[in-house]
């Protein structure tokens, strides 16, 4: 008859200890535990509360408490022996994340990232190491290695990039919880892919006007007009408010968002006075057209107001890009309805995204440099805008082209200008 295992109990005290940062440090509270393993050694590990020792002892006591519980429930579902799976790993530390049931003393994940893990984690790195039954014990640089060969038969090294993030949250996990001595000693001997460069497709002027006089009086209009000439995201588009446009002063702020996340399985939206970065919290010019058009649009809005009485959704109505109804457009129809509309009237395929990058590359052709353009985007860093449009940046090439005037002095110039007829 098999010896049933001994329960792992925790204990943990408060330690008075000052922060880590700053010219004032204050003292704050650190959760200090300490444990008998399933081998009978002690393990210890400590974690900060991030409240200070004024006027915090009873919410420090209550985080120490559900602390302990928290790791006696890992440590105890854990196999004895090591039995732990890496795959088992992988859905705890994705558990232990979930913004739908992370306590609120506890920093987030925004949900729309979690979607991505969650995604990433459960339908392709899990079924992996769970067919292969690796061991978190066992786990080694070349079963992850391994894995990014697999994917990369089918994926992109951008895709893999992602899942080598999820790896190494997961792993830092199990070292945080004591159930591995180092994550770095694996991770950094991990090849990580190098993700290609990524190029993105571009209307020419002709197609952009084309296309905003395609959508004239199209539920799309809007969407499009603001993407190709602002460069905003869809989660930007979807995301104004008439308060975030100032009329007297002719600005417009980008300061609100409007996102899907898909979490375990159901689509949320997710509606936040949050942009993508600090950087894309920006205020951009109303020109006179867009004013024009914004104006028309509020004064169709208050018409639906009234013809539709109480079936009209003030609750959303604050928002600028709304059906007729008063609700909020949602973001999955520009993505989904913007190729549909490309196809009917004969455009070139290219995705609602690409309306951002068509805008760039009309800025970088009519004189803006890349530093305007990455304020105009809301990139976080000017590597960004760099990376993704510096190919297009033609005047700085033909200036240099210009000043290689040596060629012209070559058998070349001659050949040419003796088939072009001149002396």
């Amino acid at each position: 008859m098999a010896t049933p295992t001994k329960k792992i109990k925790v204990a943990g005290h408060l330690q008075e200890r000052p922060s880590a940062s700053g010219k004032n440090k204050k003292l704050i509270y650190r959760m200090m535990f300490s444990w008998i393993d399933e081998n009978g050694e002690q393990q210890r590990k400590s974690k900060s509360t991030g409240l200070t020792v004024k006027g915090n002892k009873t919410k420090a006591d209550e985080m120490l408490r559900e602390a302990i519980k928290e790791l006696e429930i890992l440590l105890n579902n854990a196999p004895a022996s090591g039995g732990v799976t890496f795959a088992d790993i992988l859905e705890k530390w994705l558990n232990s994340i979930n913004p739908m049931t992370t306590p609120k003393n506890k920093k987030r994940v925004k949900p729309t990232t979690f979607g991505g893990y969650e995604t990433n984690v459960l339908k392709v790195i899990v079924p992996y190491f769970r067919k292969k039954g690796t061991l978190l014990s066992e786990l080694t640089h070349k079963d992850i290695d391994d894995f990014y060969d697999d994917q990369l038969e089918r994926v992109t090294a951008m895709t893999v990039t992602k899942y080598h993030a999820n790896i190494s949250l997961a792993l830092r996990y199990a070292f945080q919880n004591g159930l591995i001595p180092s994550y770095e000693a694996i991770m950094k001997k991990v090849t990580r892919p190098t993700p290609e460069r990524y190029t993105g497709k571009f209307l020419k002027e002709s197609e952009t006007i084309e296309l905003v006089n395609a959508a004239k009086g199209h539920k799309l209009e809007l969407g499009i007009l603001l993407g190709a000439f602002y460069g905003l995201r869809r989660s930007e588009i979807v995301g104004l408010r008439w308060s975030s446009i100032n009329f007297e002063a002719n600005a417009i702020t980008i300061e609100h968002t409007v996102t899907v996340a898909s979490i375990s399985g159901k689509n949320v939206i997710v509606a936040a006075d949050t942009t993508k970065t600090k950087s894309s919290y920006r205020t951009l010019p109303l020109i006179p057209i867009m004013r024009a058009k914004l104006l028309a649009v509020k004064e169709e809005q208050e018409a639906n107001r009234q013809l539709c009485g109480k079936s009209y959704n003030n609750a959303e109505g604050h928002y600028i890009y709304t059906d007729v109804l008063g609700n909020r457009i949602k973001p999955d129809y520009l993505s989904g309805e913007f190729p549909k509309f490309l196809a009917k009237h004969g455009f070139k395929r290219i995705r609602f995204h690409d309306l951002r990058h068509s805008c760039a590359s009309l800025l970088l052709a009519n004189g803006v440099s890349l530093k305007e353009i990455q304020e105009w985007l809301g990139h976080s860093t000017f590597k960004t805008t760099a990376d993704i449009y510096a190919h297009l940046e033609s005047d700085s090439k033909l200036a240099a082209a210009a000043a290689m005037t040596w060629i012209e002095n070559t058998s070349l110039a001659e050949a040419m200008n003796g088939a072009d007829g001149s002396k």
